[in-house]
């Protein structure tokens, strides 16, 4: 091991060059630490994502399946989404939780259980995941015009399952799966020492 100390990158300009507002890119012009520029550096400030294991009192855990475009492919996933413009991070959580599901929660009962980083080299954006426990289905889904949501409930140790199996995929959900298993391990019938 060594003493370095590691220093972020100065910024000396950006420019954006989004093809679109859906898909936010920036330009950057940095300076590394050791001095060299590097005038070409892209990464896309998308927003920040919320996520909810949602857990019955069956302790069955709320899964969302949708097509997903930029894989091709219909996935199983925990309910969220972006961040709603003008509301915090709490109440998109319950906001997507609600239009997504139709499980209607208040903000006392969301537990944070931390944040996430895909891949903060070329994206700025973060996960909040939260847990409900007692969830109930008492609203409807409101569902976002690219939305075609199918709502499923599984008992939480099949869904870790799933996780461990490759079933579950997206990287959002199983670190939100594996956290709140390790978390609350009788929920998922872990027995941890």
């Amino acid at each position: 091991m060594t003493d370095k100390e590691i220093k972020p990158w100065k910024l000396l300009g950006e420019e954006d060059v989004s093809p679109s507002p859906w898909f936010p890119i920036l330009k950057h012009t940095v300076e590394l630490a050791n001095g060299s520029i590097v005038d070409d550096y892209y990464f896309s400030p998308l927003g920040d994502v919320v996520q909810v294991l949602a857990i019955t009192k069956n302790n069955e855990v709320v899964l969302v399946e949708q097509y997903k475009h930029a894989l091709s492919q219909v996935l199983l996933e925990l309910p969220g989404g972006m961040q709603q413009k003008n509301k915090s991070i709490v109440e998109s959580a319950l906001n997507e939780l609600e239009e997504e599901t139709g499980i209607k929660a208040t903000a006392n009962r969301l537990i944070p259980m931390g944040k996430i980083a895909n891949n903060p080299t070329k994206l700025r954006q973060i996960t909040y995941g939260f847990v409900l426990f007692d969830a109930e289905f008492n609203s409807e889904q409101k569902l976002d015009i690219t939305e075609d949501i199918r709502v499923l409930t599984l008992p939480a140790h099949e869904v870790l399952q799933k996780a461990i199996n490759g079933e579950i995929w997206v990287t959002d959900s199983l670190n939100l799966i594996f956290k709140t298993a390790l978390a609350y391990p009788e929920v998922f019938g872990l027995k941890l020492k």
